[in-house]
C-alpha cells in the first residue's frame, strides 16, 4: 500500500481533488485541507520533508501584498457602483429606443448595452442582473420569444468576463506571469468579434423567425429625431469617458492596471454623484458586496497556494507535464485537449476555480511546447466564459433565474397578464449562445493574430543577449605578473575575448 501511494501520489490528491469538488465542498477549504493532509502523509511516507512548509508563510504574504491583485477590489467596487447609479437602466432605455424599429432591436440594444457594461463594470452578475432587471419586461411585454430573450440577457452580461477590465483577465494574468496590460490589448478584438457572433445570432432569428423578435410599435418608440440624437449622445459620453479614463490610460501606458481601477472606482463614485443616487446605504452595500468578492478570490488563492506546494513537492508538475507533453499531435493536441477539459470542467467550477486549479498546471506545459501564454490565457478566458452559461450550474442563468418573473404577473404598462419565465426556458436559451462561444474558441485558435496583433512585441530576441563580464582587476595584475601577454590571454579586458571565453 506504501508503494502504491508513492507511486501515485500526484494523480491521487488530483482524483481527490475533483471528487470533493463534485460532492460540493467550498473550493478555498478542500483546496487547503487536501493539501495539508497529503503533505502530512508525504512526510510520513518519506517523500517530503517538513522543512517544506517552511515556504507558506512566505507564499501567503506574497499573495497578501501582490499590487496586481488588488485591481479586483477596484474593478469590482466601480461595477457595484455602476450598476446602482442608474447608468444600466439610462442605456438600456435609450439604446432599446435607437433600435426600436428594428426587428430584433431589443435584443441589439441588450448586446451593446452588455458590451459597454462590460467595458465599464468587468462583473458579470452586475450585467445579468440588471438587465434581468430592466429589459426583460419590455422583451416580454412586445412579444420575444421568452428563450432568446434569456440567451440574450445572460450571453451578454458574460461578455464582462472577456472585455476588459475584466476580473477573470487580472487573474489569469497573475497565474500565467504575465502582464495585465498585456492580457487586455490580446484579449479586446476577440471580445468584439463575440459580441458581434451574438449579434448576426439575433439577426439571423429575425430573417428565419421574424415572430421571435418583433420591431417596438410605434406607441413604445417615445424619442424620435434631433431628441433622440441628442438622448443617445448624453447617455453614452459618461461610459465611454470612464472606458477611455479605465482602459486609455492603461494600453498607453500612463496608468497601471490597479492605478486604472482606482481611477474607474472613483469615476463611478462621480457618475452616481451626478445622477443624485450616491448614498450612505449604497455605499455601505457595495463595500460589503466588494469585501465578499475579494475575500472569496484570496481565500481560493490561498487554498490552491497550499495544494500547489504539496502538488509540486510530490512532482505532480512533473507528471501533469509529461501526461500532457506526451499526447499526439504535439501543440495542437494539446490545445485540443485542455480545451476540452476545461469545457467540461466548466459545468462544474467557475471561472475563479479554474483559473487558480487548471491554470497553474497547464501554464509550465504551454510554455514549453512554444505557445504564447497571453494568447493562451486569452483563449481560456474565453472557454472559461462557458462556466457561466453552462445548465444546469451557469451562474449567469442562476442570477437571471433570481430576477426573471417565476409567477403569471400584470404587466403595468400593457394591463395584460404575462405569463412567467420557467427554468427550462432560461437553460434552452443558453445553448445557442455556449456553441457561439465554442466556436469563438476555434476562432482564436485559427487566427492567433486576433490576439497577439495587439500585444507589444519585444523589443530584442533574449536569445541574443551577451553579457561581459571584466575581469577584475586584481586577477588582471596576478595574471600579468605571470607572464600574461597583454591582449592576449583572460586576464585582459577585451570585449573580444571575454565574449569568446563566455561563450565557451
Amino acid at each position: 500500500m506504501s508503494a502504491f501511494l508513492v507511486a501515485n501520489m500526484a494523480p491521487l490528491m488530483f482524483a481527490t481533488l475533483v471528487a470533493f469538488l463534485l460532492l460540493g465542498y467550498p473550493v478555498a477549504f478542500a483546496l487547503a485541507a487536501l493539501g495539508l493532509s497529503f503533505g502530512f502523509i508525504g512526510v510520513e511516507l518519506g517523500l517530503l520533508t517538513p522543512a517544506l512548509y517552511q515556504a507558506l508563510p512566505e507564499r501567503i504574504f506574497g499573495i497578501m501584498s501582490n499590487d496586481t491583485l488588488l485591481a479586483v477590489p477596484f474593478f469590482t467596487f466601480m461595477g457595484l457602483i455602476l450598476e446602482r447609479s442608474g447608468m444600466a437602466e439610462d442605456l438600456l432605455d435609450t439604446i432599446g429606443q435607437l433600435f426600436g424599429p428594428v426587428r430584433g432591436g431589443l435584443a441589439y440594444a441588450v448586446i451593446f448595452v452588455g458590451a459597454l457594461l462590460a467595458a465599464t463594470t468587468g462583473v458579470v452578475a452586475a450585467s445579468v442582473i440588471s438587465m434581468g432587471l430592466i429589459s426583460l419586461p419590455i422583451m416580454l411585454r412586445y412579444g420575444y420569444d421568452r428563450r432568446l430573450a434569456s440567451g440574450v440577457i445572460a450571453a451578454s452580461g458574460t461578455l464582462a468576463q472577456i472585455i476588459p477590465p475584466s476580473l477573470v483577465l487580472i487573474v489569469l494574468a497573475d497565474q500565467l506571469g504575465r502582464s495585465v496590460g498585456d492580457m487586455y490589448a490580446g484579449a479586446i478584438v476577440p471580445g468584439l468579434v463575440l459580441t458581434a457572433l451574438y449579434a448576426t445570432y439575433v439577426l439571423g432569428v429575425s430573417l428565419f423567425y421574424p415572430k421571435a423578435v418583433p420591431a417596438l410599435p410605434p406607441a413604445a418608440r417615445l424619442l424620435r429625431g434631433w431628441k433622440l440624437v441628442a438622448r443617445v449622445l448624453f447617455v453614452l459620453i459618461p461610459p465611454l469617458a470612464l472606458i477611455f479614463l479605465v482602459l486609455g490610460t492603461i494600453f498607453l501606458g500612463i496608468a497601471t492596471p490597479t492605478e486604472g481601477g482606482a481611477m474607474g472606482a472613483t469615476g463611478a463614485l462621480a457618475l452616481a454623484l451626478i445622477n443624485r443616487r450616491l448614498s450612505w446605504a449604497l455605499l455601505k452595500q457595495a463595500m460589503n458586496s466588494t469585501a465578499k468578492l475579494t475575500s472569496f478570490v484570496v481565500f481560493i488563492l490561498v487554498g490552491a497556494t497550499v495544494f500547489s506546494l504539496t502538488f509540486r513537492g510530490v512532482n505532480g508538475d512533473l507528471w501533469v507535464e509529461h501526461l500532457l507533453t506526451s499526447l499526439p499531435g504535439g501543440q495542437i493536441g494539446f490545445l485540443i485537449v485542455v480545451n476540452v477539459l476545461t469545457f467540461l470542467l466548466a459545468f462544474f467550477l467557475d471561472f475563479f476555480e479554474l483559473a487558480f486549479i487548471i491554470v497553474p498546471l497547464l501554464a509550465p506545459v504551454a510554455d514549453k511546447l512554444g505557445i504564447d501564454l497571453i494568447w493562451f490565457g486569452v483563449l481560456l478566458g474565453v472557454n472559461m466564459q462557458t462556466s457561466f452559461m453552462h445548465p444546469p450550474f451557469g451562474f449567469a442563468l442562476f442570477y437571471l433565474r433570481s430576477v426573471a418573473p417565476a409567477r403569471e404577473y400584470l404587466d403595468k404598462i400593457s394591463g395584460k397578464s404575462t405569463p412567467p419565465v420557467t427554468t427550462g426556458q432560461i437553460y434552452w436559451g443558453a445553448v445557442p449562445f455556449v456553441v457561439i462561444q465554442v466556436i469563438m474558441v476555434g476562432v482564436v485558435i485559427v487566427f492567433p493574430g486576433l490576439v497577439t496583433g495587439n500585444v507589444e512585441k519585444l523589443k530584442f530576441d533574449p536569445s541574443k543577449v551577451q553579457i561581459i563580464v571584466p575581469t577584475p582587476e586584481y586577477e588582471r595584475e596576478e595574471l600579468n605578473r605571470e607572464g600574461a601577454a597583454p591582449g592576449a590571454g583572460p586576464g585582459t579586458d577585451s570585449s573580444d575575448d571575454l565574449q569568446k571565453q563566455f561563450s565557451k
